[in-house]
């Protein structure tokens, strides 16, 4: 290849790049751009920002959590659902907990070691059953679920001695309750099983060859929905079900002295139905709903 031909190919290329950088690097760029300032496609494409007395609170599509500084909720305004992003709602850490439906058996602390670095971990079950009774407590409702204990959390046995050919453990000779260490609890949440005594975990034992059972409990039908207790999988869903919007109405009334058909109303006025009549479900968005309790309701407490 002579000296003129290797100029006219790498001219013929420089100026593909240079036209292609044009269009593709500046052009698409700012047609999209201008497409997103069309009245109705603004407000999203800067990001659905909600703005109160001129400064943004935050954005219709990201949740955030109402509590003091101190984890605690704050009564005053209706709860999001729980997040497992980051500390809690954190774009930068957006996932789920990746736990399943079999995780019912949590990793016990080292009870020789501080609080926040002993090693425990809770199973998805206990995390459902803790929450469970959180918001119970808070919202002055039963709080009890199906395979958690009262003091919440998940209601597991290992049930240890001979078996079957189905590997079904026919006659009990230990029964151990092996989410509730016997450092926390003075008595297990059950007496007996198969008429073997009920022992609370101990430390360092190895529960795993027992067999794992999950004990349902006499609350079949429980008060706290779903969205109340899990996480969504990205863990910013902004929303909650017309259901747990219900159950904390009576709570936020109280706090800010207005009855509870007001906030009711309020309530309805933030509740959107499935999108285009049958995708999803209906839900409420928690900052919308919060910030409008703030403009018509201010917090008297």
């Amino acid at each position: 290849m002579n000296f003129s031909s290797f100029v006219r190919q790498h001219w013929a290329a420089l100026r593909a790049l240079l036209v292609l950088t044009v269009i593709v690097g500046i052009g698409y760029p700012l047609f999209i751009w201008l497409v997103a300032q069309i009245p109705g496609l603004k407000d999203k494409a800067d990001g659905s920002i909600i703005e109160v007395n001129g400064k943004p609170v935050g954005s219709s599509l990201i949740g955030q959590l109402f509590t003091d500084d101190k984890g605690d909720p704050l009564p005053q305004y209706f709860q999001s659902r729980p997040s497992a992003a980051g500390d809690g709602y954190d774009p930068l850490a957006t996932s789920a907990s990746n736990l399943g439906p079999e995780s019912i058996v949590d990793t016990p602390a080292d009870p020789s070691l501080p609080e926040d670095d002993n090693g425990y971990k809770a199973s998805l079950l206990t995390l459902v059953c803790s929450r469970s009774k959180a918001v119970g407590d808070l919202e002055g409702v039963d709080g009890k679920r199906p395979f958690c204990t009262g003091e919440g959390v998940g209601a597991v046995l290992s049930v240890i001695g001979p078996r079957d050919s189905r590997g079904n453990v026919v006659s009990p000779t230990k029964v151990v309750s092996v989410n509730e260490p016997c450092e926390t609890t003075k008595q297990p949440f059950l007496n007996t099983y198969e008429g073997v005594r009920v022992e609370c975990a101990k430390f360092g034992e190895d529960y795993s060859i027992g067999q794992i059972v999950p004990i349902k409990g006499a609350a079949s039908d429980p008060v706290v929905p779903a969205d109340a207790v899990t996480a969504s999988g990205s863990g910013l869903d902004p929303n909650i079900s017309p259901a747990y919007a219900d159950l904390q109405i009576a709570r936020v009334a109280k706090t800010r002295g207005v009855s509870t058909d007001e906030v009711r109303q309020l309530v309805a006025d933030h509740t959107d139905g499935r999108t285009l009549g049958f995708l999803g479900e209906p839900r409420v968005n928690v900052l919308e709903l919060n910030v409008a309790l703030d403009a018509k309701y201010p917090n008297k407490g």
